[in-house]
């Protein structure tokens, strides 16, 4: 099996940036995304003399950005009366991004209904058509996260857009967690899109509704949820994600960039990424 890059979600440590990256070194990445949608590594905050730094400590480690963040939560551009705003901040995201090293901006952009004649349907459409267009202008991707609809429906969204400028970012656990969609046959219904993917595991404890699920993580859901009675995050080839099943997909569509560990849970995220970086390149030595 050809390599794939491998990184980790620099946040994930919970860790101050600089000893993030030091141990994303330490643990055999080859690149780390990061957030930038608030606290230091925001647009406005990140200065021309803070961005200096960051890729000095990036390149005293050897690593390169493999993606931003750039996720303003749950609703994502469902509304139509916040897109403006979010589509602009979004629009410096990437002129960060592309600033740092790399050419993608990862973001939910809320639940994709099946109908769509609907009006919210239109309302991600059009907020999607503008991030598009000004992705692409600029040599990058707005990449859209797996996991609130099956793969045929988010791709039947992005048929519908423009421009390539929006693509996808696979992320395998969401799609077994929320939607009990196959990571297998995502890879190669949306073999078109993707340039960056997640790599996570997880299980379902119980059907869910996705709107609920999100609107739950953008802190508007359905008072009493608990996500948690829904779905697990595990390590890796702990739950229900084939792996070897799902690098092999990767490869048959010409996909080798990062896999990036992202690990939200846990009481020890560093032994934790250490060994999800251990089992990714176990897998590609097979």
């Amino acid at each position: 099996m050809k390599k794939f890059s491998i990184g980790v979600m620099a946040d994930s440590f919970r860790l101050p940036f600089e000893q993030a990256i030091r141990k994303a070194r330490e643990v055999g990445a080859d690149g780390v995304q990061i957030y930038a949608v608030r606290g230091e590594f925001t647009p406005e905050r990140l200065t021309p003399e803070k961005r200096r730094s960051v890729r000095k400590i990036l390149a005293e480690n050897r690593l390169k950005v493999s993606a931003l963040c750039g996720d303003f939560g749950g609703c994502g551009f469902t509304r139509r009366e916040e897109n403006g705003e979010k589509i602009e901040k979004s629009k410096r995201i990437v002129d960060l991004a592309l600033d740092l090293g790399t050419n993608i901006v990862t973001t939910h952009i809320g639940v994709v209904p099946r109908d769509t004649a609907c009006e919210r349907f239109q309302v991600m459409q059009e907020a999607c058509n503008r991030l598009a267009e000004y992705a692409h202008a600029n040599g990058a991707w707005f990449a859209i996260e797996t996991g609130p609809e099956p793969a045929a429906v988010l791709k039947r969204f992005l048929d519908s857009l423009g421009s390539k400028g929006v693509a996808v970012n696979l992320d395998p656990a969401n799609l077994v967690m929320v939607t009990g969609d196959d990571p297998v046959q995502a890879v190669y219904t949306l073999k078109d899109y993707i340039v960056h993917t997640h790599a996570k595991d997880g299980v379902m404890l119980k059907p869910c509704n996705p709107e609920d699920i999100y609107d739950a993580f953008a802190g508007i859901g359905p008072e009493g949820l608990q996500v948690n009675d829904y779905f697990r995050e595990v390590p890796l080839g702990e739950g229900k994600v084939d792996f070897p099943a799902y690098l092999k997909a990767l490869e048959d569509v010409g996909y080798h960039g990062y896999l990036t560990v992202e690990r939200e849970v846990g009481r020890d995220p560093e032994d934790d990424i250490r060994a999800a970086v251990r089992f990714l390149k176990g897998l590609e030595t097979r």
